[in-house]
């Protein structure tokens, strides 16, 4: 279960990650983010953002063109 939720549904590239990058500056570690999106971008931006920080992609999925993504922040 997250502990945040983020939805940025409607924005465009780059707005749904900055605004990701954004909420978990402002998270603990440990916290789980859930992040809403509907830009088809987010699907391969949030994922390769996350690989190369600390935190950490839990899981990631699509359903008619929403793309949501469980991030735990990292230490």
């Amino acid at each position: 279960m997250a502990d945040r939720t983020l939805d940025t549904s409607g924005l465009r590239c780059p707005m749904p990650l900055l605004k990701t990058k954004l909420a978990l500056n402002g998270m603990s570690p440990g916290e789980m983010l859930e992040v809403i999106a509907t830009d088809a971008g987010s699907a391969r931006d949030i994922p390769a953002f996350l690989a190369l920080s600390r935190h950490c992609l839990v899981n990631s999925s699509e359903t008619d063109g929403q793309y949501c993504f469980v991030i735990k922040c990292g230490g």
